[in-house]
């Protein structure tokens, strides 16, 4: 009996349809970011440790992927894309002055566990804009954000953005020790208010500072919400977190994205190099977030090029996931034919073929077999998400079967092409 193999727990094969959707979206979303103006990026696909460490205040130790080379060096696959591209732009832009813009696209790898029933290698598209402080930055990158949801074919989605400076600043003069603000960080990213309420019973901590932690996890809505975060603190650096939202609200309208916007101060990333706004992408249809990003301006002193920066990444699988339950079609079959010969025409089916494919049209060429039908191809066809059939059936004569309608008309060489 032949052995059947299958692939390992958490990654799987891509095929057929839906690998020629994801292609086609990946080959769109390409076009905005170089739209936009940002260079395309190639990382390892394995970094050493330390780009990953602890220090960096990235993935868990435990959740990476680690192997050793011939010197025993410990190695990673990357879990993430953010900290290699740090990594390689402190290498290659050191001279740089000015705004760096980088794209990417590549897979990850988190070993996660097996319960939390998440796929364990992700494709990534993503954008860095380095060197960059500006709420005018952090508006660009909210609009590319909302521009390629749109191009997926997403019409209801929301871009939920947070401001780490705003916990940050709250909770960096209450005296409570790093474990505790750990556990706080964790009960409020999940929304769980008792928790919060009962976590700080025990904290010597002012009455403002208790009600302004204790309310994170319901902060959030629309711009609304603001106005309700600043009368629950007189803390500067709060304050001044508000008010960069304010101005990023302001600039996302200038793009028109407005309406796609959120605020939800209770959002705290588990990746700790986050040092500002942070964002996700959501829809319906899907659990997790399509997008994920933010402000991380300290993370390339770690690489020893200080600078400022943001970016975000969107994960492939989440849209294609989405875009499958809400019934929205990618349109992957414009473009595709199928051209059918026997050895007889064969000649003149290489030929249109070949014009065709100059026109950048898909065609398969295939050679009809003894014992089938036309209507064994037409299945085919249609299984395979043909536009249509083309075959030589005589001199200059060509005949087309569209296989959205099932028509079949007859036309010469010349005016097909």
């Amino acid at each position: 009996m032949r052995q059947l193999f299958h692939t390992p727990e958490g990654v799987r094969d891509v095929y057929g349809t839906e690998c020629a959707k994801k292609l086609y979206l990946q080959r769109k979303m390409e076009k905005i970011f170089h739209a936009y103006g940002y260079q395309s990026i190639e990382t390892p696909t394995f970094e050493f440790f330390d780009v990953f460490g602890k220090q960096v205040g990235t993935t868990p130790s435990r959740e990476l992927y680690k192997f050793f080379d011939r010197d025993g060096n410990t190695l990673v696959l990357r879990p993430d894309f953010t900290p290699s591209i740090a990594r390689a732009a402190s290498m290659y832009y050191h001279q740089e002055d000015m705004p760096i813009r980088l794209c990417y696209s590549g897979n990850t790898f988190v070993n996660r566990s097996s319960y939390q029933g998440r796929l364990k290698e992700s494709t990534q598209m993503g954008v860095e804009l380095l060197g960059d402080a500006s709420v005018d930055g952090d508006g660009e990158i909210i609009a590319m954000t909302v521009e390629l949801l749109k191009a997926a074919g997403l019409k209801e989605f929301q871009i939920s953005i947070g401001q780490v400076d705003f916990f940050k600043a709250l909770v960096d003069d209450s005296g409570m020790s790093e474990e505790t603000i750990q556990e706080l960080r964790q009960l409020i990213s999940n929304k769980n208010y008792f928790g919060v309420e009962e976590l700080l019973e025990n904290q010597r901590l002012s009455k403002e500072q208790v009600e302004a932690l204790t309310a994170l996890p319901q902060l959030f809505g629309g711009p609304e919400v603001l106005k309700k975060a600043e009368s629950l603190t007189g803390n500067p650096k709060a304050l001044a977190a508000i008010r960069r939202l304010r101005e990023l609200y302001q600039v996302a309208a200038c793009y028109g994205c407005e309406e796609y916007i959120s605020f939800d101060l209770g959002m705290l990333s588990k990746y700790q190099y986050y040092t500002g706004i942070i964002f996700q992408g959501f829809t319906y249809g899907t659990g997790e977030p399509l997008v994920t990003g933010g402000r991380y301006n300290k993370l390339l002193e770690h690489f020893g090029r200080p600078a400022p920066a943001i970016g975000f990444c969107l994960v492939m699988e989440q849209v294609l996931n989405a875009l499958n339950r809400q019934n929205i079609q990618v349109p992957v079959m414009e473009g595709k034919r199928l051209v059918l010969y026997n050895e007889r025409n064969r000649e003149a089916a290489i030929q249109i073929a070949g014009m065709q494919r100059t026109h950048g049209m898909q065609i398969q060429c295939m050679r009809m077999e003894e014992g089938l039908k036309a209507e064994d191809y037409i299945v085919y066809g249609k299984s395979h998400q043909f536009t249509d059939i083309v075959s030589p059936v005589g001199e200059d004569q060509i005949q087309v079967i569209n296989l959205f309608t099932d028509e079949v008309q007859m036309t010469n060489q010349k005016s097909f092409q």
